[in-house]
């Protein structure tokens, strides 16, 4: 198989592997899995656009230049995604961790729940709540009072 090949399968499996944690998951710190994994196969995506089988750095050395170089632009930009990137997850992270004090949680289904609760509360408003929806039934313990 060519190089080339098995690094765009790469970067697109990253890219799709950190779309299925994002939208897949409901905890918080799999989703930032997620947004890493995206981040790193749109970083690995973007350096493979731009790649050369054989190219040299373009550095002149004894006053000869490569004949083929790479473009050091994109790998520059790259580089900068990178700093940005973990900037930006070390902020999802202590925001999560805050989400975790305050709620208790990093399901964002229970966090949500908490959220509206207490938005309601301090408003002084009930929740809506659908007419139509399924009405939460206990553990059926009839016809077990006299078994032992």
């Amino acid at each position: 198989m060519h190089t080339a090949l098995i690094l765009y399968t790469g970067a697109f499996g990253l890219i799709v592997i950190g779309i299925a944690g994002i939208v897949l998951s409901t905890h918080l710190i799999r989703i930032l899995f997620g947004v890493a994994l995206l981040e790193a196969g749109t970083n690995l995506l973007l350096l493979l656009a731009t790649w050369q089988d054989g190219a040299a750095a373009p550095i002149i050395v004894a006053g000869r230049v490569p004949v083929l170089m790479a473009d050091p632009v994109p790998q520059a930009l790259v580089l900068t995604a990178i700093v940005i990137g973990v900037g930006v997850l070390a902020l999802a992270l202590s925001l999560a961790l805050r989400v975790q004090r305050a709620y208790g949680t990093l399901d964002i289904r229970a966090v949500r729940q908490r959220m509206e609760q207490a938005i309601a509360a301090e408003a002084g408003v009930e929740l809506p709540s659908s007419h139509d929806a399924p009405v939460a039934v206990g553990p059926v313990t009839a016809g077990r009072e006299g078994q032992s």
